[in-house]
């Protein structure tokens, strides 16, 4: 029997892990505890490369080597017994605990939804049009539509599986390269996973602590970020090898035009808003019905009718004045200036009395000994009659802060409005150039082309900007913005027609199985982690990290490369559930932001899907593509889309604003 190269890669990974643990073994004189977390963690990543379900593999491995930290401690067998099982529950009723979690069933089921949809279809074929002339058109195509499919499902498998299916035949059949089509599905495909709602970032969050709302605000332009960069490269390889991407012919560019329109005499390059105006006005709409020449013309306009929306609530935020309270009149309660304090404040104290020897209460010290009268207070005049106004009174009853006086010609009224800024402005006009450059060159075949993004495109961008929009602008929890993406999943089904009871059904069943899966992981993790941590291998870990003097740079420069490594034999969900706990208490000894950490984590396990031997895109491709494209080539069309994944997480090290910006901006 021949083995294939793949599982050559995948046995030699696992005897070098175990060499290592072995070199571990015969050096060290003596193993303690610490040791033995380091064994667990080596036999539960070679378990894993084996084939054992990743999450009983480290439910058992963790109540294994619990039970013998718990023996080793001096517990009788009974008693280590009882603490693991307690263990186990414990932990187990607190990621139960979590409602982070309840957002990840929503999530999937929003996503399965949307696929059963065939939204993706109508998407391609509208994108491919749009983008016709630009340099590998069907490859940029690809990608834009793998990003956007892949945001609003989240289900890396589906889109590559999906697109292999709908794309991958036309660009083979329009001269394409085998490399460069099966890069690009896959490394669009897993865009998914990044960009939010994402479900690696939930599971991030809920493993790291740190807040999946802010994840998804920083998460966002990275993930914009890459999938540019993807595309750049599709459009420099059209340009430099033309016989990879050949350009589109006229025919495949053509747009058929409605007989109605027709019937008025438009043609594929005349203009829409001019014809449509003219075809309104005696003889000129003879072909077509009235009511489907206002309705055509409505299509035109609507560009128009949001720009003018967007531009009178954007006139409206940016003149109205934000009332803001002020307490200039107030004095603090530690300011002493004006008012005299005793140096003694050790409490309630006796007046000073003349005679020492008296029991009484003493007469407190007057201006004049002979005045019989009460004496002014410290700082009053003696001939003052009235009583004296407390220190920076004008006299008279004072009005709170920020109250008007009775009279209103006193002081003048405050400001509701302002002027406009000159960055209003601004975009405003650009805005409006960028208006009236699209109605210029607005033909009817881009009228067609924008009726079908109108079916397609923008559907699903308004379900993922109200999704996202919601969370990040702090509308929403990510649980109750998942529950409103799942309505939107049935209403987009509903829409299109293919919302039916065994659509409904297979959802619910794939949500289900995946979110139990997810569950399931999370539970191993929690007992892995806390086994790990009992037997001292956390301690072990950091005392080797700390002892390597390593600045935060190395740091993440080390941290990065090992999960890069382990991308190879494993998946992101196991990466983030098994490593993640060992990562991230050593981030505070380095002063790493957590965030910024999960958003390196997140554009590094990108590589994950793409990795041999693990690579799951790759196999997902090969399962739908035709016969002659080979695992091989599949591979060597995503070793390029790795490369530009290792330079978007440089970009980001080198300019955290990246991914810092808008969180910082939204929440700090």
């Amino acid at each position: 029997m021949k083995i294939r190269k793949e599982l050559w890669f995948g046995f030699g990974l696992m005897a070098l892990i175990l060499v290592g643990v072995l070199t571990m073994v015969l050096n060290t004189e003596t193993m303690t505890n610490g040791h033995y977390g380091l064994l667990m963690l080596s036999l539960v990543v070679v378990a894993i490369m084996l084939g054992f379900p990743t999450a009983f593999t480290l439910m058992g491995m963790g109540m294994l080597f619990a039970f013998f930290a718990y023996h080793s401690g001096g517990q009788t067998s009974a008693g280590a017994i009882q603490q693991t099982l307690d263990l186990m529950v414990q932990r187990t009723f607190s990621v139960m605990g979590n409602d982070v979690l309840i957002s990840i069933p929503l999530f999937v089921f929003m996503g399965y939804l949307v696929e059963r949809a065939n939204l993706i279809e109508k998407l391609f074929h509208s994108l491919h049009l749009a983008l016709s002339r630009v340099p590998g058109s069907l490859a940029v195509a690809t990608l834009v539509t793998c990003a956007i499919f892949a945001t609003a499902t989240g289900i890396v498998g589906a889109v590559v599986t999906l697109m292999g299916l709908l794309a991958m035949p036309q660009m083979l059949r329009a001269g394409y390269d085998v490399r460069l089509t099966a890069g690009s599905i896959t490394a669009g495909g897993c865009l998914g996973i990044l960009i939010p709602p994402s479900v690696l970032l939930i599971v991030y969050g809920a493993t790291a602590g740190v807040s999946v709302v802010q994840l998804y605000a920083g998460a966002f332009f990275p993930g914009l970020m890459l999938a540019g960069l993807y595309i750049l490269y599709v459009v420099i390889m059209a340009k430099i090898k033309p016989a990879w991407a050949p350009p589109l012919s006229a025919e495949q560019r053509r747009v058929p035009i409605p007989a109605p329109l027709m019937a008025i005499g438009a043609t594929g390059d005349g203009w829409a808003l001019g014809g449509l105006i003219k075809g309104l006005k005696g003889k000129n709409n003879q072909g077509a019905s009235t009511s489907y020449m206002l309705k055509q013309l409505g299509i035109v306009l609507m560009p128009a009718l949001l720009f003018a929306l967007v531009a009178v609530m954007s006139y409206q935020s940016a003149t109205r004045v934000v009332q803001v309270e002020t307490y200039e009149g107030l004095t603090s309660m530690n300011d002493s200036r004006g008012v005299e304090r005793s140096e003694d404040t050790g409490g309630l104290a006796e007046p000073p009395s003349e005679e020492e020897d008296s029991g009484g209460l003493a007469e407190p010290p007057a201006v004049d000994e002979g005045d019989g009268d009460v004496a002014e207070p410290p700082g009053a005049e003696a001939d003052e009659e009235a009583v004296a106004e407390p220190p920076g009174s004008d006299g008279g009853l004072a009005l709170p802060p920020g109250s008007q006086p009775a009279s209103a010609g006193s002081e003048a009224p405050v400001a509701t409005t302002k002027p406009a800024s000159s960055s209003y402005w601004i975009g405003l006009g650009v805005g409006a150039l960028a208006l009236t450059l699209f109605y210029g060159i607005l033909s009817y075949a881009r009228l067609e082309v924008f009726k079908m993004l109108l079916s397609s495109f923008f559907p699903l961008l308004v379900l993922i900007l109200s999704v996202l929009g919601s969370i990040v602008f702090g509308l929403a929890t990510p649980t109750e913005a998942a529950a409103v993406g799942a309505l939107g999943g049935f209403v987009l089904a509903a829409a299109y027609r293919q919302l039916t009871f065994n659509v409904v059904k297979e959802s619910v069943f794939l949500t289900a199985k995946t979110s139990a899966m997810v569950c399931w992981l999370f539970v191993g993790s929690a007992i892995f982690s806390a086994a790990f941590a009992l037997l001292g291998g956390q301690a072990l870990v950091e005392e080797w990290v700390l002892g390597m003097n390593l600045t935060s740079t190395e740091f993440l420069i080390l941290s990065q490369v090992i999960i890069f490594i382990l991308g190879w034999p494993l998946e992101w969900t196991e990466i983030i559930v098994i490593f993640m706990p060992i990562f991230i208490p050593l981030l505070d000894n380095f002063g790493v932001d957590p965030l910024f950490f999960g958003l390196l984590v997140a554009l590094n396990l990108q590589t994950a899907f793409l990795s041999p031997p693990v690579a799951m895109s790759a196999f997902y491709l090969k399962g739908v593509a035709p016969k002659h494209v080979t695992l091989n080539q599949i591979f060597a069309g995503m070793l390029p889309f790795m490369g530009i994944q290792v330079l978007a997480i440089v970009l980001l090290y080198t300019f955290p604003a990246i991914g810092m910006w808008l969180p910082q901006v939204l929440y700090r």
